[in-house]
């Protein structure tokens, strides 16, 4: 397993994204946050197909810190189910993986 992830969600509102954005930085649950905005995004939601203007905002973090980052954006987020899409960091810039080591490490 990856020692590092990108994690991906997905919100309805510049605002929102920002907001869960420092929030995961503040609780040291992700060392970064990038958003990107606006995305089209069109999906099957209660049987019917619906189309939505969003902003993504993609989380660098480390595997062991995933859970956490999980729960924050489960918990913080406006959306029933919110999309949480995790990706593996194959292999990065030593210097940029260990300043993210260190961002997410409690304390």
């Amino acid at each position: 397993m990856a020692d590092y992830l990108t994690v991906m969600t997905t919100t309805d509102d510049a605002e929102k994204a920002e907001a869960l954005a420092r929030g995961a930085i503040q609780a040291r649950v992700a060392a970064c946050a990038q958003i990107s905005a606006p995305v089209q995004s069109v999906y099957r939601w209660e049987g019917a197909i619906e189309t939505a203007q969003e902003w993504q905002v993609l989380f660098k973090t480390t595997t062991a810190r995933y859970r956490e980052l999980e729960a924050f954006i489960e918990g913080t987020h406006a959306y029933e189910t919110p999309e949480i899409i995790a990706t593996p960091i194959v292999t990065g810039g030593a210097d940029y993986l260990a300043w993210v080591s260190a961002e997410t490490t409690e304390g």
